[in-house]
């Protein structure tokens, strides 16, 4: 029950906005003809009682109208002036002040529907993300729009959010950032429609609950309905996954690429954005398996990077990825002819085959 009633309140609400913005600009456009036939109906009057020309006769209704005044023309004869104060005083400057009331209103529950996400955005080459965490959305997405802002290839690329998360509208610093949102839910049809996800240059899709399988299911739902709607153009499509096996299915339903959620390094999502694959490389740093970095005592004297790095991947050791100095510090990925003293390596290895300390020391000695 509680179900049902949440989605009614949902179909109740978006048929509300849609029902203000068709009676709002109903009004505005109904006041403007009467505006306009006002208009008309006292400069024909002007023409006939006060034989005025065709311009003569619009001038002194516009600036009668507009409680302007310039004096320069005005109403002589008993009808004219009949006609000015039924058609201008009683019901132009009636009409004309609750035209400006209506717009002014219309506007401000225009602003008001764009700050909590009831705007249907028109957006273009954008990024699009779908669904949010369930737990600190606000600073999540902040660091994440951050490092879209950093990044060369997508710093001034807008960003649209669908999420539930912001009901009465984001973060101030969110939409300083010049981010916008709609808010409903990420499987609603209409809602998805609304974000215009064939017209985004790259769309991430978030797991709801990163340690809930169930958001899987969800995601799985997301995608199969953007390929509904965007066909063969489907953008390049991000889709967080929470259990491996669960991969090859969002594969199949869309998705570019795949990846776990990591909360903590919203860095991974734009980095699988910008350079496809590198993802991979990421998250298997994060786990044991597949290649994973392994760090291995071993000291080393005025030694070249390229020659130390050449000589390990040649012996099929692995690839060094860093180096620990000998006051402790950890220095990643130096220049080719980079000098160096160690006491420790990194390295990347293969999971079908590990060094141990003594092979990588056996494998330097040789050389």
């Amino acid at each position: 029950m509680r179900l049902i009633h949440m989605l009614r309140r949902r179909s109740t609400c978006r048929q509300l906005t849609q029902q203000l913005n068709i009676d709002m600009r109903a009004r505005l456009k109904r006041a403007f003809l009467w505006l306009l036939l006002l208009t008309g109906l006292h400069t024909l009057a002007m023409v006939v009682f006060e034989s005025m020309g065709g311009g003569d006769a619009l001038w002194l209704t516009l600036t009668t109208m507009t409680t302007v005044g310039y004096g320069d023309l005005s109403a002589a004869t008993p009808l004219g002036r009949v006609a000015t104060v039924l058609l201008l005083y009683v019901a132009g400057i009636t009409l004309l002040a609750q035209l400006a009331s209506d717009y002014i209103d219309y506007r401000l529950k225009r602003k008001e529907s764009m700050i909590k996400g009831r705007w249907r955005w028109q957006m273009n080459d954008h990024v699009l993300i779908i669904n949010s965490p369930a737990n600190n959305a606000a600073v999540y997405f902040d660091r994440l729009v951050q490092q879209l802002r950093a990044t060369r290839e997508l710093h001034d690329t807008p960003v649209q959010i669908l999420t539930e998360a912001f009901p009465d509208g984001l973060p101030d610093h969110l939409r300083e950032q010049g981010v916008v949102h709609h808010h409903g839910e990420p499987s609603d049809p209409q809602a998805l429609a609304a974000v215009t996800p064939e017209s985004a240059r790259v769309i991430i899709v978030l797991a709801s609950d990163e340690y809930s399988r169930v958001s899987d299911s969800i995601t799985l739902d997301v995608l199969i309905q953007l390929r509904d709607l965007c066909g063969e153009s489907l953008p390049y499509t991000v889709a967080e996954c929470v259990h491996e096996d669960s991969r090859r299915r969002l594969a199949l339903a869309g998705a570019s690429t795949s990846l776990r959620p990591i909360r903590a390094y919203p860095e991974m999502l734009v980095r699988s954005l910008v350079a496809p694959g590198a993802e991979k490389i990421l998250e298997n740093l994060f786990t044991h398996h597949d290649d994973h970095a392994m760090r291995y005592s071993v000291s080393l004297e005025d030694a070249v990077w390229s020659d130390v790095t050449c000589r390990l991947m040649v012996a099929g050791m692995g690839t060094l990825m860093a180096y620990v100095g000998e006051d402790g510090e950890i220095v990643c990925h130096p220049a080719h002819d980079h000098r160096f003293n160690a006491t420790a390596l990194i390295l990347m290895v293969r999971e079908e085959f590990v060094p141990s300390t003594a092979d990588i020391k056996a494998c330097l000695e040789e050389g």
